[in-house]
């Protein structure tokens, strides 16, 4: 893992490979046909603009945190993730150097096109669904619940992807069989609701509440269901501390929930380009993503 003092990285530049796509955390850089090398920058968004000021480490902490869950769930659900030293890549000192606890080689493969998300707790565009239907994604929910209340079972809550800029849209598991045919459908739900109840015992054992997380899934040409991108992270996800949380609150978190606080008391209409954020500010969101993954990973 990085030394949180070394050089934030907001754009990855590598001598020996072509970048394909920057995304908005993400830099990537196909290898052969077969393979891929994904960098994880500092780069932070927030309300879906790229804030022009990294946070130290980010990258590198997401990194670790996602392939310590790859690693923990591989039983549960095959991921991208190839064993292919990153040496055996990037030939040039410089290269390595830039990205070597961010950058993971995996196997290229085409996202299905839902983001798959599973909700336990009521909180964000679910509690806004229930409070106006009393369903989340189609699911009827129990009447009276709280804000951040814990459901009484995980729910599968997909969601269509949004093009960039705009927001990604739930939909109902009867729309992601149109889209995916039923059996794949199925397939994506339970390997979902699998891996985020694996996770949340996990976690919860560590003082961390996963309130909900969205996953990225890809189909291989044996047809083998395959879960690709980050898992599991605090960008994707929601942490909460476990000793302050109570319903009926939206609870403190591990992500980068402290800088959209932040920049909602500025007066910013949340297009690009965005704000600077003061150095406290920064360092403060990364000692959130430093306590997540000590929890997590010991």
């Amino acid at each position: 893992m990085s030394d949180k003092t070394s050089a934030p990285l907001f754009e990855s530049s590598l001598k020996g490979l072509t970048l394909s796509h920057r995304g908005k955390v993400r830099d990537i850089y196909p290898i052969d046909d077969e393979r891929m090398l994904i960098v994880t920058t500092d780069r932070l968004s927030a309300f879906d603009v790229i804030l022009p000021d990294p946070i130290p480490g980010k990258g590198a902490m997401l990194t670790a945190i996602s392939n310590f869950w790859f690693d923990h769930t591989r039983t549960l659900v095959p991921n991208h993730i190839l064993p292919d030293p990153l040496e055996s890549v990037l030939t040039d000192p410089e290269d390595l150097a830039q990205v070597k606890d961010r950058a993971i080689i995996v196997r290229r493969l085409k996202p299905l096109p839902i983001e798959a998300v599973a909700r336990g707790y009521l909180i964000g565009s679910g509690w806004k669904d229930y409070q106006a239907t009393g369903k989340v994604c189609g699911i009827t929910l129990p009447e009276g619940l709280r804000l951040a209340d814990r459901l009484p079972e995980p729910i599968f809550t997909p969601a269509t992807k949004a093009e960039a800029g705009d927001h990604d849209e739930n939909i109902s598991f009867e729309e992601t069989v149109k889209i995916l045919g039923q059996d794949l459908a199925e397939q994506v739900r339970d390997a979902t609701l699998s891996v985020y109840r694996y996770a949340a015992e996990y976690a919860r054992a560590r003082g961390i509440i996963i309130a909900d997380t969205k996953f990225e899934f890809a189909v291989d040409d044996n047809g083998e269901l395959i879960l690709i991108d980050e898992i599991l992270t605090p960008d994707s996800s929601r942490f909460w501390p476990a000793d302050s949380y109570q319903p009926g609150i939206s609870p403190p978190s591990f992500d980068k929930q402290f800088v959209r606080d932040y920049l909602e008391t500025l007066d910013w209409d949340k297009r690009a380009p965005g704000p600077r954020l003061p150095a406290e500010v920064m360092e403060q969101s990364a000692e959130r993503y430093r306590e997540a993954l000590e929890r997590l990973t010991g």
